[in-house]
Parts: C-alpha cells; structure tokens; sequence
C-alpha cells in the first residue's frame, strides 16, 4: 500500500479540529474525512467516524495495525503542517 496524495481540504484556527484530509491510497481508494486534531499531547489524526444508537463513536475505515497508523499520521501530519505554512506565506504576501 501506498500513501499516493493527500489533500488538505479545510483548515481552521480555532477549536481543537484542525484540518479536514482526504488520502487517495494506490492512486486507486480515497478515504475523506480524515480529521487533524490538537490533542494534549500535540497534533494527532482521527479516522472518519459515525456515531451509533448507543451514542459512541465509531470509526468507519481505520488501519489494522499501528505501524499503518504510525505511516499514515506521520504523512497526514507533514502535509498539514506544509498546507499551514502555504497558508501563512500567502496571508503575509497578499495583506
């Protein structure tokens, strides 16, 4: 498997949602709704999720194992962290 786009959808400064990802796998399989979320232990992503009748959330696609999720969050998170930074210089240019 591999990582073949992401695309940072929404970007927000307030709250502890940071971002909205999408990540195209193989160039064939995308998964929307990735969220970047500001923990208490820094940036981390959460799955896309629906809640169920008992009220929890659930994911509705997620890795298997942590290594995967290790790979994804680390690629997620540079991405974002790279889409912030774009933002920034573009504000600073066109003030």
């Amino acid at each position: 498997m591999e990582i073949t786009d992401i695309r940072v959808r929404k970007i927000t400064k307030e709250g502890k949602m940071k971002a909205v990802v999408s990540m195209t796998l193989d160039d064939e399989f995308v998964v929307h709704d990735i969220k970047v979320i500001d923990g208490d232990k820094g940036l981390f992503i959460a799955m896309p999720s629906r809640r169920a009748r008992d009220g929890e959330f659930r994911d509705i696609a997620h890795p298997i194992n942590s290594k995967t999720r290790e790979i994804m969050q680390k690629v997620i998170l540079e991405k974002y962290e790279q889409a912030v930074n774009d933002l920034e210089d573009y504000s600073e240019h066109n003030d």
